[in-house]
């Protein structure tokens, strides 16, 4: 899943990738290094979500947190998430020299070697699924087996084959809360299902007001998104427009599969409403400036969303 706080502090510099670079008092240490390549800000998100699906699928079961089962599932996870970012940057560690905004991360940095960066990812992504299949469950591990393979190996390469590369990459993010719902249960339920829909449908604006931002970086890099193959951003637009429309209904879909009440419906409504707002004012202006705003409606409508959906579990 690509977002989160790290993201904000990288868009907030976006305008300035042009601009000449302030060189570094100091090297980062090797261990502040490797602990970069894990992304750790972004995969906070991973967390968070995961553990929205842990709590919401223990309202079935008496709403009793089973704490022994919560702590495993949030570390196999992490290192499942940690994993595909580490072999992520290994893979497209020479295409991320060509941009801006990623050639000082340690791997195109010369920090950290390629062959470290891939048995570093390698083994974490390995520790999380042996992790999840020791203390959760089969089910649960395969989930996060497939996200990290789906990460890396199907969504990473597509970046510079097709425009879709977008969509198959929200599959991906939208899987931890889904694992945090068949830890608890052991299967994929109804209610996993809905909370997959909304991470899904979310993801797809937010993602292209992000790559509206960064259009200069991934064209560099040979990136196919949307708005680098879209110079006027009409067709980005119209696909902003329509991810937003479907997300209202979409985000309603926990009342209707018991998961949460018409209180949540109402709070759900009107922040799918706002959000779609700051969407259609970036696809008519189609401007940086309306982007960044609508990068950060998205921030700021997800948390808002799940919290209340956690308020109002039934």
């Amino acid at each position: 899943m690509e977002t989160t706080t790290n993201e904000i502090v990288e868009i907030e510099a976006a305008d300035a990738s042009t601009a000449a670079v302030a060189p570094r008092t100091a090297a980062p240490s090797r261990w502040v290094d490797f602990y970069e390549l894990t992304k750790p800000r972004m995969n906070f998100l991973v967390l968070v979500t995961t553990l929205v699906g842990f709590y919401m699928a223990s309202g079935a079961h008496g709403g009793t947190i089973h704490w022994l089962l919560l702590l495993p599932t949030l570390i196999g996870t992490a290192l499942c998430a940690a994993g595909a970012s580490v072999l992520n940057q290994y893979v497209e560690r020479d295409l991320d020299k060509l941009m801006p905004r990623t050639k000082d991360r340690p791997v195109p940095g010369g920090r950290i070697a390629p062959s470290e960066a891939m048995t570093t990812g390698i083994v974490l992504g390995l520790a999380g699924v042996a992790t999840l299949l020791l203390s959760v469950n089969a089910l649960t591990a395969l989930l996060g087996g497939l996200t990290l393979l789906s990460y890396v190996l199907v969504y990473t390469p597509l970046k510079r084959v097709t425009t879709l590369n977008t969509v198959i990459g929200a599959i991906p993010g939208a899987i931890p809360p889904v694992m945090g719902f068949t830890a608890v249960d052991n299967a994929l339920s109804p209610a996993a299902i809905a909370i997959f829909a909304i991470l899904f449908i979310w993801q797809m604006p937010h993602f292209l007001a992000i790559a509206i931002l960064y259009k200069r970086d991934y064209a560099l890099a040979g990136f196919k998104m949307l708005p680098v193959v879209d110079e006027d951003l009409s067709v980005t637009g119209r696909q902003i427009v329509l991810y937003s429309i479907a997300l209202v209904p979409v985000s309603l879909m926990p009342v209707h599969v018991g998961l949460a009440r018409q209180a949540y419906f109402a709070v759900a409504l009107m922040l799918g409403l706002a959000f779609l707002s700051f969407g259609v004012s970036c696809a008519t202006t189609k401007t940086r400036e309306d982007a960044r705003k609508l990068f950060f409606a998205s921030i700021i409508y997800l948390p808002a969303l799940l919290g209340v959906l956690m308020l109002d579990r039934t």
